[in-house]
Order: structure tokens, then C-alpha cells, then sequence
């Protein structure tokens, strides 16, 4: 097990993340956040706060839960599920931020993305993470992003946050290594209900307008 991010990493991270956001879209007007659950949110309220104590400017978050595949921990499914949405704001020509920890494959950002849109029609959709550890399948890369890391298909990324883990670390091992890892990978696998509604407005751009 090595550690590749300690806690002053991961916040000079989000410092870095937050300014390079305002700089690429002069400033904050029109940006909302959306975190991937269950650290990806948690990123994007610390990159929020960055942005209120720099700018002064409170912005909307809000948060996309996907189980059954997290990029991190290479659970696959056959597809992302999506357990529930949580966006109490307009998108509409916004700049969405949208913002997970790892950035693996591509296929947990996909079914993100796809869950935005049917919400309404954002002006543009970024993407921030903290790790990016390669091997797309999909032609999906990020925006900003805190370190990128090579890393081997027998590898695991294992980011732990205050929010969830009580300490703010990234560590790389190999699979089946990490008892650890290997018990919050199972506790991560909930089936998602058949009857349990999705969160969704009322109000839905049609996509096939141009």
C-alpha cells in the first residue's frame, strides 16, 4: 500500500481546482456543481466553500448517486444504476461542474452525464476530479484535475475523505490486498429498489430539440 495524497495535498488540490474553474469561466456567474456520490459530492461542497471564501459567491450543489459501479473500486456492473438525484435548481444554460474523485473508465461519468441532462439543458458540462488514473473505454476526460496517476488494471485507488472515512488520504494497492477496501467495496452494493422513484422535475427539456 503506498499513500499518494496526504491532507495538504488534497487541499492544495482544491485550491487549485477552485481558481483554475473561475479562471477558465471568468468568474462564477452561472456555475453549479453536481458530485458524483458518495465522494464526489464531498469534493464538490469543499471546492463550493473554496469558491465562497474566494469569490464570495454561494453556489448551488447538488448530487447524482450511481451504485453498482465506482470507478475507483472496479465493481462492474453491466451498467451504472442510478439510485437517486438530488438537483434542486435549474440547469438550464448553466455551467455545470460536474465533479467525482476518480476518473477510471468513464462509464460512472456517462451515466452521470446522461442523468443531467434529463433535468434540462445545461449551457455546458465540465468535468473536475481528483484522481485520474487512465484507462478510458469511453472518450471522456477532464477539465481540471488534482493529480493524474498511472496506474495498472491489478491496481485499486482508494480515496478516503473527513466526510465519510474521518481522514483525508488517496492510496494505491493491489487488489485483494486491502481488507480495508475490500469491506467498503461490499458495503458500497446496494441494489437499488425497483420501486423506488428517481428524483426528477416536473419540467424536462425535450432532447431532440436542436
Amino acid at each position: 500500500m503506498k499513500i499518494i495524497l496526504a491532507e495538504e495535498d488534497i487541499r492544495r488540490i482544491i485550491v487549485r481546482i477552485t481558481h483554475e474553474i473561475i479562471e477558465k469561466n471568468k468568474g462564477t456567474k452561472n456555475i453549479v456543481m453536481i458530485g458524483i456520490k458518495r465522494r464526489g459530492d464531498f469534493v464538490a461542497q469543499r471546492i463550493a466553500e473554496q469558491i465562497r471564501k474566494s469569490e464570495g459567491k454561494k453556489i448551488p450543489i447538488g448530487a447524482v448517486d450511481i451504485n453498482l459501479y465506482r470507478d475507483d473500486l472496479q465493481l462492474v456492473a453491466e451498467a451504472p444504476i442510478i439510485e437517486g438525484t438530488d438537483i434542486g435548481f435549474d440547469i438550464n444554460k448553466k455551467i455545470v461542474i460536474l465533479v467525482d474523485d476518480v476518473l477510471f473508465t468513464g462509464r460512472t461519468v456517462r451515466a452521470a452525464i446522461e442523468e443531467i441532462q434529463d433535468f434540462g439543458r445545461p449551457r455546458v458540462i465540465q468535468l473536475a476530479v481528483l484522481i485520474d488514473r487512465g484507462h478510458r473505454e469511453l472518450p471522456i476526460q477532464a477539465d481540471y484535475v488534482g493529480k493524474k496517476l498511472p496506474t495498472s488494471m491489478n491496481e485499486i485507488v482508494d480515496v478516503h475523505l473527513k466526510e465519510v472515512d474521518g481522514v483525508d488520504r488517496v492510496m494505491l494497492h493491489l487488489k485483494g490486498r486491502n481488507k480495508e477496501t475490500q469491506s467498503k467495496a461490499k458495503s458500497r452494493i446496494t441494489m437499488a429498489a425497483p420501486d423506488k422513484p428517481k428524483v426528477r422535475q416536473l419540467t424536462i427539456t425535450d432532447k431532440n430539440e436542436p
